[in-house]
């Protein structure tokens, strides 16, 4: 086994203080200024698709040394969703998949299954996405790794959880929309449901477990002892439903599609101008007042029907009505002009040329350009948190 931590540490996969056996600290261990919080955190990842890469590309992004176990031959599905490929590699695999390295494990043979215990007894986090009991079966589990690395922050991520009638389904973004209730919130209002245009099932999912791994880290720096870290789609956008769910819960009040409504706030959705759209919102009178004298409408400030939000909640198809006829007699850049500096929330529906046109965008630092194999790779997002002495690095 040490000759093949030693071969493993030859060829960069393990090196410098965190291939030690004893438990991370936490401590940094640079004395630069662009010491990253999760230098020196190796991570084994052995998640595929979505959910748990975008959790482990976070915490790359933090400066965590991030080991990607791949199938031999066909590696992660996503390296042929495509095109657009950039040389053979799929952009929607190079979008969760940065700061990474990249292993090919063959984990039916005794022989990888060896290979990642031995990379697991010398990483700080273990993170999964196989459905419950698959990796037990091959000797791969929590309690086998837990063995041998009980310093280990195991996480698994599952479409269903670990129990219960569904656990042993294969977990899907849109399935997992769909049962939630996510689903059945989005679209048109007197439409069908609608699947959001990204999946922020295995998104939100992602967040979760990468929130997770950071508390598990905390907890055993505290008390010296790894953690079992469970993860689910289903679980995790159920709890994003937030007021949603707690209007059903608490009032038994049934959900419904908004389009881009407000259920509690009017307005606050898009209006169509002459050339586009253009999102307003009025979360107070005030904002209300400002957006009337905007539109030249400064009879429906005192109206007593939209004098609260309230009143303007039970009045909404007579006020929209109203607001919608206005907005569509100007193009959408004179509103931004119009609205701009006003207090009151407005921006444009952006395509996707227009977003990274967008100068507050370039101001954040999120698309800078890099290199991937020698082969070009120009303004993939970059990480999104900024932090004081930490430059974002792909």
């Amino acid at each position: 086994m040490l000759a093949r931590i030693a071969a493993l540490r030859r060829i960069g996969l393990i090196c410098g203080p965190g291939s030690r056996r004893e438990v991370w600290t936490g401590s940094r261990q640079s004395d630069t200024d662009n010491a990253k919080p999760l230098e020196d955190v190796k991570i084994l990842d052995l998640t595929r698709v979505l959910a748990g890469p975008f959790a482990t590309m976070n915490l790359g992004d933090l400066g965590a040394e991030v080991i990607k176990v791949e199938r031999p031959g066909a590696g992660d599905d996503t390296r042929t969703w495509g095109p657009p490929f950039v040389g053979k590699e799929s952009t929607y695999f190079l979008s969760v998949n940065r700061n990474k390295k990249s292993i090919a494990v063959n984990m039916k043979d005794p022989k990888g299954v060896k290979i990642i215990k031995e990379l697991a007894a010398v990483c700080d986090v273990f993170v999964e996405n196989y459905i419950p009991g698959k990796l037990s079966a091959m000797g791969l589990g929590y309690e086998d790794i837990d063995k041998i690395a009980p310093h280990i922050v195991y996480c698994s991520i599952t479409g269903y959880g670990q129990t219960g009638p569904l656990s042993q389904r294969a977990g899907y973004d849109a399935v997992a929309s769909a049962i939630s209730g996510l689903m059945n919130i989005t679209g048109p209002e007197d439409g069908d449901p609608v699947r959001p245009g990204v999946a922020m099932t295995d998104l939100a999912t992602g967040l979760y477990a990468y929130g997770a791994i950071m508390a598990g880290l905390i907890q055993r720096y505290k008390t010296g002892k790894g953690l079992f870290i469970d993860c689910n789609l289903l679980s995790s956008q159920v709890a994003c439903l937030t007021q949603v769910a707690a209007n059903y819960l608490i009032g038994q009040k049934e959900a419904k599609r908004w389009g881009t409504a407000h259920g509690s706030i009017v307005p606050y959705q898009a209006f169509k101008t002459k050339d586009g759209y253009l999102v307003v919102g009025a979360g107070n009178n005030q904002q209300f007042a400002t957006m009337c004298k905007i539109l030249n409408l400064p009879e429906l400030i005192d109206d007593c029907k939209y004098k609260t939000n309230h009143l303007r909640v039970q009045n909404r198809k007579e006020l929209i009505k109203i607001l919608s006829a206005r907005f569509k007699e100007e193009i959408t850049n004179e509103w931004l002009h119009l609205f701009e500096g006003s207090g009151v929330p407005y921006g444009p529906i952006n395509n996707m040329k227009n977003v990274f046109a967008e100068p507050q965008e370039g101001d954040t630092s999120l698309f800078p350009s890099h290199t991937r194999d020698l082969l070009p790779v120009s303004c993939l997002c970059a990480p999104n948190i900024q932090q004081t002495h930490l430059r974002n690095a792909i």
